[in-house]
């Protein structure tokens, strides 16, 4: 279950309160998102805020947007919430898609491309192994993460192209449904364990995730309660890519039927659904536990 980092009006009773709900309820994770020109509260510090607050679920970054950091420092701020977890973490990493986020934490959107990530998570890596990066300090960069080689790490990596990429360096892929599409989440699935295969890494990690509204916490409806959070989170696309996404996107339905698509997501082996609330009530949360579970 994804936070509801993205909708306006958050505080600390709201945020402890979704992730209380989730850490003892039948979920496998929790997860968040990064953007800057937005209301939403800065992912690390999120990390730190979720492994004081939780004690059993997974922590998943979806994701950190690896070009907006200094890999160095990235590193050590994933490092320590993975100790403040007793290591919980699992990081996805993603090139992202939106140049105001770049321009704002001074990164060079040329930077913007799947091929260099590759060398990013090299850094950090490592920094987790231990590695002197400044050949004259006389210490090394911490804390160690608490899994040897550091957390697992997850690529947001939808194309052809960059799935190979990823296959390089990541564990496996935190995809994104807009749909949400059974059959478009299993072919994505198919070219992503071909990826794996070819470049003789293990069997990857099959994540995805689809924003939801239920139709019995929405008052007006799913479709309507999507359409006000997809349209107030698409503001760097034009107006009429905004509503075409906007009345098109998610999943709107009744509990039964969030249950029975996710049934059928299952039977494409995913290993891990994250669901995206379109609002901050955390009554739904109890709601889908049961189908869940």
């Amino acid at each position: 279950m994804t936070l509801p980092v993205m909708e306006p009006g958050l505080d600390r009773r709201v945020l402890h309160d979704w992730v209380t709900a989730i850490d003892q309820g039948p979920w496998d994770s929790l997860a968040f998102g990064e953007r800057i020109i937005f209301d939403n509260p800065d992912c690390a510090v999120m990390l730190g805020a979720a492994a004081a607050w939780s004690e059993r679920v997974e922590i998943v970054t979806t994701i950190f947007v690896a070009q907006l950091h200094n890999p160095v420092l990235l590193a050590k701020q994933v490092a320590t919430a993975d100790v403040l977890s007793g290591g919980r973490l699992t990081v996805g990493l993603g090139i992202g898609g939106r140049e105001e986020d770049y321009k704002a934490a001074g990164a060079d959107f040329a930077t913007h491309k799947n091929s260099e990530m590759a060398r990013i998570v090299a850094e950090m890596r490592r920094v987790w192994a231990g590695e002197r990066i400044v050949e004259a300090a006389p210490r090394r960069v911490g804390p160690p993460p608490v899994r040897s080689g550091g957390p697992p790490m997850l690529a947001a990596a939808m194309g052809p192209k960059a799935i190979v990429l990823a296959s390089q360096w990541a564990d496996g892929v935190c995809g994104m449904s807009f749909g949400p599409d059974p059959e478009e989440i299993g072919a994505y699935f198919d070219m992503v364990r071909k990826a794996w295969a070819e470049a003789a890494r293990p069997a990857p990690q099959l994540g995805t995730s689809f924003w939801f509204a239920l139709d019995e916490k929405s008052g007006g409806g799913g479709r309507a309660q999507l359409e006000t959070h997809l349209k107030r989170y698409f503001t760097w696309v034009d107006p009429a890519a905004r509503d075409a996404i906007a009345a098109s996107a998610g999943f709107a339905g009744s509990v039964q039927e969030l249950r029975d698509m996710l049934k059928r997501i299952e039977d494409k082996g995913v290993d891990e659904i994250q669901l995206i609330p379109t609002n901050s009530d955390v009554d739904q949360v109890h709601r889908i536990a049961d189908p869940i579970g």
